[in-house]
């Protein structure tokens, strides 16, 4: 359904009508807020509600069966509601923001616009009363969705003192949305003391605000915006060696210098693929290390020579710092780590069968991904597939790597038709010398595929052992 930004009212969805019934069965108010009514007027599909109201959370739990006290020191419950969670959270006040995240104190409020007057961007100050839809604007929300525009309730400064937080998520709805940040709200966080609260923030919180701009539609305009406002140089200040560091010599392979590179190479990548994403925006960033300038044939020319290992390691150290799991941190340092490799029509299926066992077959379809970011990168502006020879020649590596994978070649050690215990039965003793020799005869099985077999190999190992 389409609602029109200055309806009074708007159609309340049927299981918050239910959900409604019980509060007003007990005598209390309840509201929709947050999220979800901001997407209504976006005309976007809501899916998770969030509920205000007078009650109580013990309140809450007395009137619901199934609740869990997700929050209950700020006010908040989880009520599970025909099959449907739904958080509820208490009118409430907050002051005191120490710790320039949380809260020092919260107490309850007697209204939703006091309730209201905490929040932070007047998009997300929107109420929808669940008794009759009616809509509860007092900062002009709707007025701001309609102009696409991201503005705080109130004083910007003071805001954002009160939740270093803050700052980030208006930049990240920016992108996210396609807004544009009102005036007084962008220039507020370029202030010291803002950037101080800012930097006192947890680097999971920092990092979970990254991963939700790279899903956005063009992350380099959250990006962008980090590195103007400074809060990029809190987080990741290795990306900003890229700023000026120029690619374009006098070959003319590179329009753009590193940062901006990147920050184009992350649009380019899926945006279903926020891990590729963020190879793509830390592909590059070992190449200010590695650079070399040389004149060759009279021509100025820019080397980056082995910038995939720099790149990988500093990568390494700034997933690590903003908490990345193991696993993230791996995959995305993999990729880096395998993203300049040469294809040519020329290589033999037994170079293919390497390259798919040193970057793995669960690997080639982001790798491949990475690698057309990087294209879009260098032009900023979408990659068409048949335009280049780069792109037909990505097309048939993985043409030939799926034929690979159809002929069920051995593509492990695991796949060999012979194990450790068959060479030790052949009377080969266990130790370094029979790992080595499994890997010998691994390494002549993608050369050859079909002497895959037992008899064919224990041949070969006895002579490896002899010699």
């Amino acid at each position: 359904m389409i609602y029109k930004s200055f309806s009074k009212k708007i159609k309340i969805p049927q299981i918050l009508k239910e959900f409604y019934a019980v509060f007003e069965k007990n005598g209390y108010k309840a509201y929709l807020v947050g999220g979800a009514v901001r997407d209504i007027f976006l005309n976007k599909e809501a899916h998770d509600w969030d509920i205000t109201t007078n009650a109580t959370p013990q309140d809450v739990m007395r009137i619901f069966p199934f609740v869990v006290p997700t929050g209950f020191e700020h006010g908040t419950v989880t009520v599970h509601f025909k099959k449907t969670e739904i958080e509820v959270t208490t009118f409430r006040t907050e002051s005191g923001y120490s710790d320039g995240r949380h809260p020092d104190s919260v107490n309850y409020a007697a209204t939703i616009e006091e309730d209201l007057a905490r929040r932070d961007f007047t998009m997300n100050a929107i109420a929808v009363d669940l008794k009759d839809g009616t809509i509860v604007d007092p900062y002009k929300g709707r007025k701001d969705i309609k102009n696409k525009t991201i503005r705080t309730v109130r004083n910007a400064r003071d805001r954002f003192l009160e939740d270093g937080l803050r700052p980030v998520r208006a930049l990240r709805f920016a992108t996210q949305l396609n807004f544009k940040l009102e005036e007084e709200t962008y220039n507020s966080i370029h202030l010291p003391e803002v950037l101080t609260k800012v930097e006192s923030i947890s680097k999971e919180r920092f990092r979970d605000e990254l991963m939700k701009m790279m899903k956005a539609k063009k992350p380099s305009m959250g990006l962008k915006m980090m590195e103007e406002t400074g809060i990029l140089k809190i987080f990741i200040p290795q990306l900003l060696e890229g700023r000026n560091c120029i690619q374009a010599d006098d070959r003319g392979y590179h329009i753009f210098d590193v940062l901006d590179h990147n920050f184009y190479a992350c649009d380019g990548a899926p945006e279903n693929k926020p891990l590729v994403r963020l190879a793509a925006l830390f592909h590059d960033i070992g190449k200010p290390a590695s650079k070399t300038v040389k004149t060759e044939n009279n021509l100025t020319v820019f080397h980056f020579f082995q910038h995939e290992v720099y790149s990988e390691k500093i990568c390494r150290q700034i997933m690590t710092n903003l908490k990345f799991s193991n696993n993230e941190i791996n995959h995305v340092c993999h990729l880096i780590l395998n993203h300049m490799f040469h294809y040519e029509s020329s290589w033999s299926q037994a170079a293919v069968r390497r390259f798919l066992v040193k970057v793995g077959s669960e690997n080639i379809e982001d790798l491949i991904d990475l690698r057309l970011a990087d294209m879009y990168g260098k032009y900023n502006e979408p990659v068409r597939i048949h335009d280049t020879k780069s792109c037909e020649l990505l097309i048939e590596l993985q043409e030939r790597i799926k034929e690979i994978e159809n002929e069920k070649n051995a593509l492990s050690l695991k796949d060999l038709a012979v194990n450790g215990k068959d060479l030790i039965e052949a009377g080969i003793p266990a130790g370094k010398q029979l790992g080595q020799i499994l890997k010998e005869l691994f390494d002549c099985v993608l050369e050859d595929p079909s002497m895959n077999n037992k008899e064919s190999l224990l041949k070969v190992a006895e002579k490896l052992n002899n010699n």
